[in-house]
């Protein structure tokens, strides 16, 4: 964290300023930062960017602080697609490696979160809570049921993760109502090794915060991971059903929204 306490302003991207500034913290984060690409990526102008985006809306952690014309004003992005948008967009990202049909199938309100990223400087504090309670609002507004995305290991080593793997899988792995599975040709079992064999302490700590986050609210991981090499990732599937949330969790991020 920087030494001043930055003021932040938590909202949905309107500017063609906040697309640019929230595209180019992703290029920075998913890019730079974890080695990432992708076939609409534009390196030139330092844009992480793929076919979804138009039909996403961006959730953005804006620091006040920051010259909007500079495009750095945007230190926290989640991208946000809702039911009715991916159906214009021919699915949801996230059926592209997971399969969603036990979703679909259930006639509930879906939001689809991607591409979270912080800023370096901007981790370890207050931010992700911002970013958060702004994204429960749209949530409650919107009348969501299920929040559903995506959420990543960096590296493709299997083995290298096989504990944490394993422990989200024997204590993590969602009811059958809301389990999602990786695609069969791309399908990489979590079940790497078997729960009397996990050192649990050593294992919680190589999960993503994030990751361990969503788990804390009362969310669920999906069956199977999805090796991604373009982002040099070992992806899962997070799963939150807002009936099933941790009610004390969810009070964290919806005080002071009007209910």
């Amino acid at each position: 964290m920087s030494s001043a306490s930055p003021q932040y302003d938590a909202r949905l991207a309107t500017h063609e300023q906040d697309f640019i500034a929230a595209q180019r913290l992703r290029y920075q984060v998913f890019v730079e930062e974890l080695g990432g690409d992708g076939p609409l990526v534009d390196h030139d102008n330092r844009l992480e960017r793929d076919r979804f985006d138009p039909f996403c809306e961006q959730m953005i952690l804006v620091d006040l602080s920051k010259d909007p014309a500079n495009l750095d004003h945007v230190v926290g992005v989640y991208r946000l697609l809702r039911g009715s948008e991916a159906a214009k967009a021919g699915g949801f990202y996230s059926a592209g490696e997971f399969d969603l049909s036990v979703l679909e199938r259930s006639g509930r309100s879906l939001l689809e979160l991607g591409r979270s990223c912080l800023h370096p400087d901007h981790r370890g504090g207050p931010a992700m809570y911002h970013l958060w309670t702004a994204l429960a609002a749209f949530t409650l507004e919107h009348k969501i049921e299920i929040l559903f995305g995506t959420a990543s290991f960096h590296g493709t080593n299997l083995a290298a993760l096989a504990a944490p793997l394993s422990l989200l899988y024997h204590r993590h792995l969602a009811p059958e109502d809301l389990r999602v599975r990786a695609l069969p040709e791309h399908y990489k079992s979590l079940n790497l090794r078997r729960a009397t064999d996990l050192d649990r302490a050593a294992a919680i700590l190589q999960v993503p915060a994030l990751i361990k986050a969503y788990l804390r609210l009362g969310g669920f991981i999906g069956d199977g991971a999805y090796v991604d090499r373009a982002f040099n990732t070992i992806d899962v599937c997070l799963v939150l059903d807002t009936a099933r949330m941790n009610p004390r969790q969810r009070a964290i991020y919806t005080r002071g929204i009007d209910l």
